[in-house]
C-alpha cells in the first residue's frame, strides 16, 4: 500500500510544488503582471501546441490503437459533459464561471499525470494503451472545452453554433493535435504503401523535432508556475461552492462513473479491459483537472481565476482518490502492483 500511496504522490507532488514556487515568486515580485499575462498567451499559442504535436507524434503506429477502450472513454466524456453541464447550470448563475465548472467536471490532465500514472501503474504495456487513448481523447477534451468556454464566456452574450465552431477551428490546441495526427497518418501510408517509412520528421528534420521537444518540455513547468503567480488564497471563500463541487466532480464522481462502468463492461465482456487497460483509464479520469484548463478559460473570456483554484485544488485531493482508487481495482484483481 505504501508503494501505491507514493505512486500517487510522486505523480502530483512536482506539479503542487511548481505551483507554491510561482506563489512564492509572485509575492517576491519576480513575477509582474505583465510576464504571467505573456506567459499566458505564450503557453496557450505555442507550448501547449508543440507538446500535444510531440505527445500524438511519439504514437508507434495506428494499429496500436486499441479502439474499444477508446470507444468507451469517448462515450464516457460526452457523458460526464452533458452531467456536469447540468451541474453547472444548477450550480452557479453566473456564466464565466459555469464554463469553468464544466469543463473541470470533464477535462482530466491526462497528457501529464495520466501518462505518468498509467507507466507507474502498468509498466510500458499501459502506458502505449495510455497514449493511444491519449491521441483520440486529448482533441475530443480541446474540443469540448472550446464549446463549454464558448458557450458561458465573455459575460452575457450567447455564442451561435458557428461562432462556437470557429474558435474550435482557430484554437491553438486543436491545430496541434491535428498535425500530429496528419504526420502518424503519412507515417502509416509510407508502412503500407513502401513497406517501410522513407521520410519522418524526428529523423530526417531531426532538430526540428528537437526543438519541438524543448518546447514541449518547458510547457509544463511555465504553465504551472504562471499558474501559481495567479493563484489568490483570499478567492477560496468567495468560489467555495464552486471549488468544492468542481472538485468533487474532478477526482470523485467522474472517476467512479467511467472506471465503474469499465469494471461492470469488463466483466460483461463487453470491452476489453485488464491489467493494461485500467492503468490508463486509471490516468485518463482520475488526474486532476488539465493545467491547460485554467489558460484556455483565461484566452476565452471565463473565470480565470476560479479555473486557477480547481487545478490547485484537484491536484492536492487528487493524490487521495488515485490511491484509494488503485486499492480497490488491486483488491479486485484488476491491477498488478
Amino acid at each position: 500500500m505504501g508503494h501505491i500511496l507514493c505512486t500517487a504522490v510522486e505523480a502530483v507532488m512536482p506539479i503542487i510544488l511548481l505551483i507554491l514556487l510561482g506563489v512564492w515568486l509572485r509575492r517576491r515580485k519576480l513575477l509582474s503582471d505583465g510576464f504571467l499575462e505573456t506567459g499566458n498567451k505564450l503557453v496557450f499559442r505555442l507550448g501547449l501546441p508543440c507538446m500535444l504535436f510531440v505527445n500524438v507524434y511519439s504514437i508507434d503506429s495506428l494499429e496500436a490503437v486499441h479502439w474499444d477502450v477508446i470507444f468507451y472513454a469517448c462515450a464516457m466524456i460526452l457523458v460526464i459533459f452533458l452531467l456536469g453541464l447540468i451541474t453547472a447550470v444548477l450550480t452557479t448563475p453566473i456564466p464565466e464561471r459555469r464554463g469553468v465548472i464544466l469543463q473541470c467536471s470533464f477535462r482530466s490532465n491526462s497528457a501529464i499525470i495520466g501518462l505518468t500514472l498509467a507507466a507507474a501503474l502498468g509498466g510500458s504495456e499501459a502506458e502505449a494503451v495510455a497514449a493511444c487513448t491519449a491521441a483520440v481523447t486529448i482533441p475530443l477534451f480541446n474540443i469540448l472545452a472550446v464549446i463549454a468556454l464558448s458557450m458561458f464566456g465573455k459575460g452575457e452574450k450567447k455564442q451561435s453554433f458557428s461562432h462556437i465552431l470557429l474558435d474550435i477551428v482557430k484554437n491553438p490546441l486543436i491545430h496541434g493535435v491535428l498535425l500530429g495526427l496528419l504526420c502518424l497518418a503519412i507515417r502509416w501510408l509510407q508502412t503500407l504503401w513502401f513497406g517501410e517509412v522513407k521520410f519522418a520528421l524526428n529523423r530526417e528534420l531531426g532538430f526540428v523535432y528537437t526543438v519541438l521537444q524543448w518546447l514541449k518540455t518547458l510547457t509544463t513547468p511555465l504553465s504551472l508556475i504562471v499558474l501559481g503567480g495567479q493563484f489568490v488564497f483570499s478567492a477560496v471563500k468567495e468560489l467555495k461552492k464552486e471549488i468544492i463541487v468542481s472538485t468533487l466532480w474532478r477526482v470523485v464522481f467522474a472517476p467512479v462513473l467511467a472506471i465503474g462502468g469499465a469494471v461492470v463492461l469488463g466483466k460483461l465482456g463487453w470491452i476489453s479491459c485488464g491489467v493494461n487497460e485500467f492503468p490508463a483509464l486509471v490516468g485518463l479520469f482520475g488526474s486532476p483537472v488539465a493545467v491547460s484548463s485554467a489558460i484556455m478559460a483565461s484566452q476565452m473570456g471565463n473565470d480565470e481565476q476560479l479555473a486557477t483554484q480547481l487545478v490547485v485544488w484537484t491536484t492536492i485531493f487528487s493524490a487521495f482518490t488515485i490511491f484509494a482508487t488503485v486499492c480497490i481495482l488491486m483488491a479486485m484483481g484488476l491491477l498488478n502492483l
